[in-house]
């Protein structure tokens, strides 16, 4: 095999396993191709019994059990460091199995602004923080041009980052409705946590997601609605939040047309910011 034909081949590979990994396949089931199509002889004699799992694995729970304990261990987080560690440790979303990294948060928790996305993507899955890919560094744009930085110190001037699902959907697929379900006791904790005054909700499903609502996001961009607590048994905010659905920073890529609909947001965010009294 000739030097330019081995590269070829070893690029083509490396592009094959980057799809595998992007998809969730990371596990090896056999060392040689199966061909599906081919006849199987019958078995000569009966299979042996299956053995029962090992202990040592953890039992996949079902959407019910899973939503249960997601309350329960949410409610008993103290502290951003306490909650960060109950969802590194909650098995009940499958999602967990196939990410790089999980991915918590990133800028200031005292921001009065807290943006809160979907789910993680390839970047952010790697990197382990929100936001990090090229909608986030469009993300980032919008927010500079209002004042608005993860790194700045004065919580009146920063933001705060998150996305409802902490592991990345694999293929960054949407998350299914019982993903959201049972990742919702912990976004909305972290918000109790937090305690910003303003959210920012980018995209359709965290918009649906926290403000409980099947409208969508064209209906109630626009316009301020007052996030409450969905979670039972979680109690009430000790102030009011107001929520402003916009559009995703991804959509903005692929339609750059709308990025004048979300400055339209972006002013009304400034308005609510200089009426609250959150301008330096």
């Amino acid at each position: 095999m000739t030097s330019n034909s081995l590269n070829i081949k070893n690029s083509i590979e490396k592009d094959v396993l980057e799809w595998f990994l992007d998809n969730g396949i990371d596990e090896i089931l056999a060392h040689e191709p199966v061909n599906k199509t081919s006849a199987v002889a019958p078995p000569l004699s009966a299979p042996s019994p299956v053995s029962p799992p090992s202990s040592s694995h953890e039992p996949l729970m079902g959407t019910a059990q899973a939503l249960i304990e997601a309350r329960a261990l949410a409610k008993q987080a103290q502290t951003l460091e306490d909650l960060q560690k109950t969802i590194a440790d909650f098995n009940g979303l499958p999602v967990k199995k196939t990410a790089m990294n999980m991915v918590f948060c990133d800028g200031n928790p005292k921001a009065d602004v807290m943006v809160i996305g979907e789910a993680p993507g390839a970047d952010e899955d790697r990197q382990g923080k929100p936001f990090v890919g090229a909608s986030g560094q469009l993300l980032d744009v919008i927010l500079k041009r209002i004042g608005l930085t993860r790194s700045a110190q004065n919580s009146h001037e920063a933001t705060y980052i998150s996305n409802i699902l902490n592991w990345r959907p694999p293929g960054n697929r949407t998350p299914t409705p019982d993903e959201m379900k049972i990742a919702l006791p912990f976004i909305e904790r972290h918000i109790q946590l937090v305690s910003p005054k303003i959210l920012v909700l980018v995209g359709n499903t965290p918009m649906k997601t926290l403000l409980n609502t099947k409208e969508g996001i064209k209906k109630m961009r626009g316009k301020w609605h007052t996030y409450q607590t969905i979670t039972p048994d979680f109690g009430t905010l000790d102030h009011e939040i107001f929520a402003l659905p916009t559009f995703h920073p991804a959509f903005l890529l692929r339609n750059p047309y709308e990025k004048k609909t979300v400055w339209q947001d972006m002013i009304l965010l400034q308005e609510k910011r200089k009426d609250l009294g959150l301008l330096s």
